[in-house]
């Protein structure tokens, strides 16, 4: 591994945040916030809007379809105890999310558990309304990985777990916005084009789009794709090491179409990532293509994509082999998704391989995301957020967005 990637001090990309620049709410109207553009290292500031026309002609869009969930459950110990929050991080029996969320009896989650000390053992059992049946769900705690606690969840009514999560839990804001979940969350805090669901938090550069944004990105000609990736709750894991070698990467689950692989082979101009979750799934697939060049009689484990290997591969695969070899190795196995998993951090010292462009948002100080716009901007990230700053852009998820050329 490049030792100067390692070695990075994450006290390097500090800036000062006052509160007051942290947007608590949207706007009404989420395309008319502000967009910074940075285009060969300069600034000009725009709507959103305006998006489409800024676009380079013959672009492909890409971004995340996923879905965020009502992940957080609120329970009472018994005979009105302390309150217990479950927060529902990934499915661990069944697995697979849209099997998880189809469960009709029980299922097990990885969670975060508030107020954990009050309740060590015992059923919590939380009464409600699903499907317009009466409901108990149950919760237990059955074992422990790092932080998290290993949830059973067992209900009664034959009705599936995503009608017990949206019936009885709530959309989990970020914690920086320092307030309550309110109604009007549920519709702000999802992307006009969310279906697939799992996310625990938003992919919040897509909170700017419109169904007119959309529209007139068509008329312009340039396509649209998407694809999922979970956004998990480490999202917001702050780097706690002095540099980012000591840093442990969440892990994401990702899910791409066999369609989604061949236009990005076939793509005539830029492809542009809607949001730094598009970004990771699209440069992950690079190093799955890598990973199934170079060791092919094992799949599954290129399937998954480590946090330090692109600074451990010489890059000698061009992307558009690496593309290929994805979509030779779905056709071989009649695979129209392709599912896998990534750890990758992108930071200063990476070469992007599949985007050309990113719309994106401003994002907190000290942030692995914010070490992925430096990575992507060759270290000039400074200079866009002290203009940010300067002319009042608001910041964060529900704040304003840039487009990065």
């Amino acid at each position: 591994m490049e030792q100067k990637v390692y070695d990075i001090k994450i006290e390097d990309y500090n800036y000062p945040l006052p509160d007051e620049k942290i947007a608590k709410h949207p706007l009404e109207q989420r395309d008319m916030c502000k967009l910074l553009q940075y285009r060969n290292g300069n600034i000009t500031e725009h709507v959103f809007r305006e998006l489409p026309q800024l676009l380079p002609d013959n672009s492909t869009l890409i971004y995340n379809n996923t879905k965020v969930i009502n992940a957080r459950l609120r329970f009472r110990k018994p005979g009105g105890g302390a309150l217990i929050e479950i927060f529902c991080l990934e499915p661990l029996s069944p697995r697979d999310y849209a099997q998880a969320f189809a469960s009709t009896s029980c299922c097990e989650w990885l969670c975060f558990v508030g107020n954990s000390k009050k309740w060590k053992q015992g059923e919590l059992a939380l009464e409600l309304q699903a499907e317009n049946k009466n409901i108990t769900l149950r919760a237990t705690r059955c074992g422990q990985s790092g932080n998290a606690f290993k949830i059973n969840f067992a209900w009664d009514g034959g009705v599936t777990f995503a009608s017990v999560l949206d019936a009885t839990g709530e959309i989990p804001i970020p914690p920086y916005l320092n307030r309550d979940t309110e109604p009007s969350d549920s519709n702000d805090y999802q992307t006009v084009y969310s279906h697939i669901e799992g996310s625990v938090a938003a992919p919040t550069a897509g909170l700017h789009f419109t169904q007119q944004v959309l529209d007139d990105i068509d008329r312009r000609g340039i396509k649209r794709c998407e694809l999922t990736l979970h956004v998990g709750a480490g999202t917001f894991q702050p780097v706690k090491a002095e540099s980012i070698g000591g840093h442990e990467m969440h892990t994401e689950f990702i899910s791409v179409t066999r369609e989604l692989i061949g236009n990005l082979i076939e793509a005539k101009g830029k492809i542009i990532a809607v949001g730094t979750t598009s970004v990771r799934t699209l440069e992950s697939l690079y190093y799955i293509g890598v990973a199934l060049h170079d060791n092919p009689d094992n799949p599954q484990e290129a399937l998954h994509v480590k946090q330090w290997i692109p600074y451990e591969y010489d890059n000698r695969l061009p992307s558009r082999e690496a593309l290929l070899e994805i979509a030779e190795y779905m056709d071989a196995h009649g695979m129209e998704r392709l599912v896998g998993s990534t750890q990758v951090i992108i930071a200063p010292g990476y070469q992007f391989h599949i985007v050309d462009g990113i719309i994106t948002n401003f994002h907190q100080p000290q942030s692995t995301l914010l070490l992925l716009v430096s990575a992507f901007v060759k270290g000039n990230w400074r200079k866009i957020y002290d203009y940010a700053l300067a002319h009042d852009f608001r910041f964060l998820s529900y704040g304003d967005s840039c487009l990065l050329l």
